[in-house]
């Protein structure tokens, strides 16, 4: 029953950055078709082209990884995310930073990090960051099965291009900057049907079927979605559930802003437990975020255990 659930509906969930040894599903599971709202530049392979070999088991196996992270690669995961809730319809949804987008900008320089990543150092840093967890080495199988399905989503695309889809949209912030209260609005509105009044998320048995937004479960401070701006193109392109682009851009940077004003796991890279180090650091110039801001009277970024 628990892979059913999982297979059901992390097909479209969130929003909102395993052992060693890999235990393959007895049944792996079926990777998708194409849908019809990619870009129109650009359609991932169909499942049928994927062959019977080593190489379409690696494929599939790294598919049985990214829809349920927790559970096939759950000793580097720290929280209760998987990879398709902010890369969605199982990496292939245009403007919801799909695979097949990400993997043939790399090798690329990350401001981030401040060096010149490989694709296994992208994919590290969605386990250290939106996962909440620690990097799989890259040699590891974890590594080769995300990169393999990676690579056969991206069948034909070209390298070093930016497709059209091959992120989340970029949105100008609302004329006098974003709105807590009128976010918090939003989401009661719009998002706590989901995602729980207190962004706890909803669970079916011990797994996670709609993604929390905050809290220890959540993404930590250091993940890209801690950004106001990226959670908003995100929201504005693909929230609510099923209904994208329903929100208005003022409207998807307040509820972004007000998702991002609550406490969530602390950024690994804290230096020496000071926020505001940290925030100098790593944030003062990392987009549009509250990371060690003041909210409600209280500096947020202290992290939740």
């Amino acid at each position: 029953m628990k892979s059913v659930i999982v297979a059901l509906i992390t097909f479209n969930i969130i929003s909102m950055a395993c052992a060693t040894e890999i235990v393959e599903p007895t049944a792996p599971p079926k990777i998708p078709n194409p849908t019809q709202n990619q870009a129109p530049t650009f359609l991932p392979p169909a499942e049928e082209t994927l062959p019977d070999n080593a190489f379409g088991r690696l494929v599939q196996q790294g598919h049985a990884i990214f829809v349920d992270t927790k559970a096939n690669a759950s000793e580097f995961v720290g929280n209760g995310l998987n990879c398709t809730n902010c890369h969605l319809e199982q990496g292939r949804k245009a403007d919801s930073a799909p695979l097949w987008g990400a993997y043939t900008m790399y090798p690329a320089y990350r401001k981030k990090n401040d060096k010149v990543n490989t694709y296994a150092e992208r994919l590290q840093g969605c386990f250290q960051f939106s996962m909440n967890g620690k990097p799989p080495p890259a040699d590891s199988q974890v590594i080769s099965a995300l990169t393999a399905y990676s690579y056969w989503l991206a069948t034909g695309a070209p390298t070093g291009q930016e497709l059209p889809g091959r992120s989340y949209p970029e949105i100008p912030e609302p004329t006098g900057g974003f709105d807590l209260a009128k976010g918090k609005a939003i989401y009661a509105r719009q998002c706590s049907v989901c995602h729980g009044d207190e962004g706890e998320g909803q669970k079916a048995g011990g797994d996670y079927v709609f993604p929390p937004l905050w809290g220890k479960d959540s993404f930590n401070w250091g993940a890209g979605m801690h950004r106001i701006n990226t959670a908003a193109g995100f929201i504005k392109s693909n929230m609510p559930l099923g209904k994208g682009g329903t929100l208005s851009t003022d409207e998807a940077w307040h509820v972004a802003a007000y998702m991002n004003s609550h406490e969530r796991p602390k950024d690994p890279r804290m230096i020496a437990g000071s926020v505001e180090q940290t925030r100098l650091k790593f944030h003062a110039n990392d987009g549009v975020n509250l990371y060690g801001q003041k909210v409600n009277g209280v500096i947020v970024g202290q992290g939740t255990e």
